[in-house]
């Protein structure tokens, strides 16, 4: 997957995690906690959304690296099987 597949991937995970959210309007580099009031209960579902989506694993210790859009793009792209 490319660089905007995983952002429209990411969006799209964001969007069933808080379908309220309007995706237009999120920053893609600022911190969804603050940014959307996120709690670690949204976080565990857009890890498990973004694996079953793209089939890359995010243990619970690297759920600080997927906390902003840009960053969960960059860790599925870091971590995309082979």
């Amino acid at each position: 997957m490319d660089t905007t597949s995983l952002q429209q991937t990411v969006l799209g995970v964001l969007g069933q995690v808080a379908p309220e959210v309007d995706l237009d309007d999120v920053d893609p580099a600022e911190d969804l906690r603050e940014q959307l009031d996120l709690d670690s209960m949204d976080i565990l579902d857009m890890a498990i959304g973004l694996f079953q989506v793209t089939g890359v694993e995010i243990p619970e210790s690297d759920y600080a690296e997927i906390v902003t859009v840009d960053g969960a793009v960059a860790y599925l792209t870091a971590h995309a099987p082979a």
